[in-house]
């Protein structure tokens, strides 16, 4: 369904120093310096997947999403979705997508957000019968119905943004792009939000491409992750590869009754210390857990032990350690 193939794309930065004096100069005469946001980038995606797209602030995961919506025209490369080549097909292109920018917003800020989703309905021209079972499908899943005909301005982040979601999948697209969509969300809300999209997943085969810095959406939405840094792919694979690369690697938190000093395990790392609890670090490919429980019951009292693999923010940032971005 997707195929990018060596896309490139620079952008002309002005720089300046500080002082009146710089000012003044820049006025007259400006120096530029080269930002590459995208670097020979290339990856395909197949009808139904859900991809998690991550990467550091400035990787270029931005970018990559608006030259795939037809925003951006790339300097070099290729990109060919559903057949159609996005910046130059623009429109028949984005009858077949739906896009959410976190930060950005599709509706109208003083009218009721009814009256932005019906304009959306006559800009894509989507007939009658499918856009009533559209709205109804989207207000009873996001549960909508209770700040519906309210102005947007009136509605809460969260509220906003699971109008957001609906406006861009009134018209039935096959592709949906998601930029970071739970920013600033509460638990609540992110739950209700994800929730929704693993089911438009499922029941609509829509496919879904998600950018976030919130690696609990890509544990509980995406099973195949792609890692960009500095404008290139660095890892394209499963969730469950990733736990199996860095799967030897345990969370073990213990509660005992009170110690005065820091507990010493060998082949553990103490990632935190409080005279009633620790928590630490183990690689079970040099030590064992039951050979840190019992070091543990010599040393201190135990009331707890749990024990939990591996947080997948752990893993991304093991990951972005490794390609030193």
């Amino acid at each position: 369904m997707i195929a990018v193939e060596g896309l490139s794309k620079s952008f002309k930065v002005a720089k300046r120093s500080t002082g009146l004096r710089q000012a003044t100069k820049a006025l007259f005469f400006r120096e530029h310096t080269t930002v590459n946001a995208l670097n020979d980038l290339s990856f395909s995606i197949n009808p139904g997947e859900i991809v998690g797209y991550i990467g550091p602030n400035g990787a270029g995961k931005s970018t990559t999403i608006k030259v795939m919506s037809g925003i951006l025209v790339p300097d070099r490369g290729t990109c060919t979705i559903m057949g159609y080549t996005p910046w130059k097909d623009r429109v028949a292109y984005v009858k077949n997508i739906g896009v959410v920018f976190g930060q950005r917003s599709q509706l109208w800020w003083d009218v009721p957000v009814i009256d932005s989703f019906e304009l959306l309905r006559d800009i894509y021209k989507v007939p009658d019968k499918e856009y009533k079972a559209n709205l109804d499908l989207l207000i009873e899943t996001l549960e909508l119905s209770t700040f519906i005909k309210l102005p947007v301005r009136q509605l809460s982040l969260g509220q906003r943004m699971r109008c957001e979601i609906a406006a861009s999948l009134l018209h039935s697209p096959k592709i949906l792009f998601l930029d970071e969509p739970t920013i600033g969300l509460d638990a609540v809300s992110k739950i209700a939000v994800r929730k929704f999209i693993k089911t438009i997943n499922l029941e609509k085969d829509v496919t879904i491409i998600l950018t976030t810095h919130d690696m609990f959406d890509i544990e509980a939405l995406a099973d195949r992750v792609l890692l960009i840094g500095k404008g290139k792919l660095l890892y394209d694979g499963r969730l469950n590869e990733l736990r199996s690369r860095f799967g030897s690697h345990k969370t073990i938190t213990v509660d005992y009754r009170v110690m005065e000093k820091p507990i010493a395990i060998s082949g553990a790392e103490l990632l935190s210390w409080t005279p009633e609890r620790c928590v630490m670090s183990v690689d079970t490919g040099k030590v064992t857990v039951s050979e840190v429980i019992t070091q543990l019951s010599n040393q201190v009292d135990l009331l707890d032990v749990a024990i939990e693999a591996r947080p997948i923010e752990e893993i991304i940032v093991q990951l972005y350690k490794e390609y030193q971005i």
